[in-house]
């Protein structure tokens, strides 16, 4: 069984910054191509950043250039840095293996407001 918790969310002014982490449980983290979804109020849960286990990165068009996701296999935590924060991208944040997901941890909510 793999869980993840999700850390880091918050309330950030737009232009604003929040780095959220996801600490993974489990023995085979470093071989899971992992991701960061969100999900908005009345809308699909999307996937918006992938890395594999490799390194190789893809964002959606819609955070590309403002996102950053990294992953520290040591530590079994994959990161989200987000910067020019923008208040579409309010929502529940959730990070999960790509291929094959598991439970759904309560994900992390990060909300952009004035």
């Amino acid at each position: 069984q793999v869980q993840f918790v999700e850390s880091g969310g918050g309330l950030v002014q737009p232009g604003g910054s929040l780095r959220l982490s996801c600490a993974a449980s489990g023995s085979y983290f470093s071989i899971y191509t992992m991701g960061w979804y969100r999900q908005a109020p009345g809308k699909q849960r999307e996937l918006v950043a992938g890395i594999t286990s490799g390194g190789s990165t893809n964002y959606a068009d819609s955070v590309k250039g403002r996102f950053t996701i990294s992953r520290d296999n040591a530590k079994n935590t994959v990161y989200l840095q987000m910067n020019s924060l923008k208040p579409e991208d309010t929502a529940v944040y959730y990070c999960n293996k790509v291929i094959g997901n598991a439970y759904w941890g309560q994900g992390t909510q990060v909300t952009v407001s004035s």
